[in-house]
């Protein structure tokens, strides 16, 4: 499905070629001949964002894509979305509501408060003050080894 933009009546050699890339690009080998509903919840989405990849976008937008995913499918999710991003020149948008993972892995932020941007950046935008205007909790911001992790406040 993700190569129909591409497709005229049936299938090319391109085709074939492009969806072969991305699935050994993504790890997904085990999981080429097996149906979308004998997957796990982070196989899924790892298929869904092959999918979209077989589109060769210059753009990818993704709404919550480690939403319902336990840790480790998460992490493996977005170091997946890093690796592509620089190594393809594509350009992702991802939403979230997780600040920790936008804090790690985003290299812009843009915070929203009642549908309008009120803040945009790097990382440096998630800051204690933001995050208190914008969800109306107080929290603190650790730098530790690299990272960022925001904690609920007192």
């Amino acid at each position: 499905l993700g190569r129909k933009p591409h497709i005229g009546w049936e299938a090319k050699e391109e085709d074939y070629r492009v969806v072969e890339e991305i699935i050994r690009l993504l790890g997904l080998e085990n999981l080429a001949s097996r149906k979308l509903n004998e997957l796990s919840g982070g196989e899924l989405q790892l298929v869904l964002i092959a999918r979209a990849l077989a589109q060769q976008p210059k753009y990818i937008l993704l709404d919550e894509p480690t939403n319902n995913l336990d840790i480790r499918n998460q992490i493996e999710v977005m170091n997946i979305l890093r690796r592509i991003v620089k190594e393809h020149n594509i350009s992702a948008i991802i939403t979230t509501h997780d600040l920790n993972f936008a804090a790690n892995f985003a290299d812009r932020v843009v915070l929203i408060k009642n549908g309008r941007v009120f803040a945009q950046g790097g990382v440096e935008v998630l800051s204690p003050e933001n995050v208190e205007k914008v969800y109306g909790i107080d929290v603190e911001v650790i730098r530790m080894n690299g990272k960022v992790v925001i904690l609920p406040g007192d």
